[in-house]
């Protein structure tokens, strides 16, 4: 009985170091502010200051939410809260503000579509996780976080999503001098894909957590 709580939290530690890896790969292009280096086609510096801000404060959630789920930080709960109110306030809440205009700017129905429905789902399971955690449903408040942080996961997980579909293609007599070519087009659908598998895994969790 005491093995899987220590499991459990060697998990945890293992998605917050794939969070701080992939979080630097993913501000690093944007830590001079410049917009020549942007990763993404932006129309203005409006549209790069959003892109901006969303990058940064995605971090911040992306880096602060599997410190909730650490049994020792949970023991102790004026840090539990003050945690997760700078990952929902400082995070989550203006990632997911700036991620909707950003998205809808893109010009591409896929990718409008499919970032924009995710940042829409990070406020609701961010609103819903505050208030059960308000009414003292902290069983409730767990699973809603677990769904919210499946949707920050996005950031790591479409990024290993989307090299997994280029090397599915070599099967089938795509060259590997192609597949870099082949990327830019998977990326919108890599990114759909990651949120979707994030909340199926956690679902998952949840029942198991609840039949358990």
């Amino acid at each position: 009985m005491k093995v899987r709580p220590a499991r459990g939290a060697r998990k945890v530690w293992v998605m917050l170091a794939a969070a701080v890896v992939f979080g630097a790969v993913l501000v690093t292009p944007y830590a001079g502010l410049d917009l020549a280096d942007s990763r993404l086609d932006v129309r203005s510096g409006a549209h790069y200051a959003l892109l901006v801000t969303h990058v940064f404060t995605a971090l911040v959630a992306l880096v602060l939410g599997p410190l909730q789920f650490v049994p020792s930080v949970r023991a102790r709960r004026r840090l539990h809260r003050t945690i997760g109110r700078c990952y929902l306030l400082a995070g989550v809440l203006p990632s997911a503000l700036a991620g909707i205009p950003v998205a809808l700017l893109s010009g591409r129905l896929v990718t409008q579509v499919g970032l924009t429905i995710p940042a829409v789902l990070w406020l609701v399971t961010g609103a819903l996780a505050y208030r059960a955690a308000l009414r003292r449903d902290f069983a409730r408040h767990r699973e809603w976080m677990m769904r919210n942080y499946a949707l920050t996961f996005l950031a790591v997980t479409s990024r290993i999503v989307v090299p997994l579909m280029l090397l599915a293609q070599l099967p089938f007599g795509v060259t590997a001098a192609s597949i870099a070519d082949r990327a830019p087009g998977l990326i919108p659908a890599g990114q759909v894909l990651g949120w979707v598998v994030n909340l199926a895994v956690a679902e998952a969790l949840i029942r198991r957590s609840r039949r358990a």
